[in-house]
């Protein structure tokens, strides 16, 4: 059996990216003018998209304070994957309790991952307010989870899904919407 043909499509290019990125903090830095503030990626991606707002947000705030989440074991479907997923590690260098945290993730779509990451953080601590930064927002909600932060929108079908590639990670950049495509060169219309 052969693999079914994927089509991809470019959503934003590595300009677009860097461009989304600064207009993220820039937001953060208007609701949060010089105020304590802790910025999380979620690994792996998250990590990256965290990295690159926080370098712009901490030559304006010197109160930024930084961490990336493992959320690996508190995944909720783990008896599904077939694999046993490699832990990168948590690394919360401050003080969880009271502080104002914003979580950023590449890509949210059911936002089984942010609840996942939610309880993480709990397990550090009591945060006096949760925020999230998106590079894409996908829709498809499983639960009620919404961006304060969003990059852009990119609304997805069955069997349509994003891919985030940055440049750290991947060697390459850019956002895509990936699609199957029929056996007869036409792509899936679900």
């Amino acid at each position: 059996m052969t693999a079914p043909k994927v089509s991809e499509t470019l959503v934003l290019s590595e300009e677009e990216i860097e461009n989304t990125s600064q207009r993220i903090a820039y937001e953060i830095l208007e609701r949060r003018p010089n105020s304590p503030i802790a910025f999380v990626g979620i690994h792996t991606r998250g990590v990256v998209f965290a990295e690159r707002v926080y370098a712009i947000v901490a030559e304006k705030n010197s109160q930024i304070s930084k961490g990336t989440l493992d959320i690996t074991l508190y995944r909720d479907d783990l008896d599904n994957l077939g694999t046993i997923p490699s832990v990168k590690g948590s690394h919360i260098p401050f003080n969880v309790d009271g502080a104002r945290i914003i979580l950023f993730d590449d890509v949210l779509f059911t936002g089984r991952t942010i609840r996942a990451a939610i309880d993480v953080l709990m397990d550090y601590g009591r945060p006096s307010k949760i925020e999230l930064a998106v590079l894409v927002d996908r829709g498809n909600r499983e639960l009620p989870i919404c961006p304060d932060y969003t990059g852009r929108i990119v609304k997805t079908r069955a069997g349509e899904y994003v891919s985030v590639r940055f440049k750290e990670k991947d060697g390459s950049e850019g956002v895509y919407l990936l699609r199957e495509e029929k056996t007869n060169g036409q792509t899936e219309d679900r």
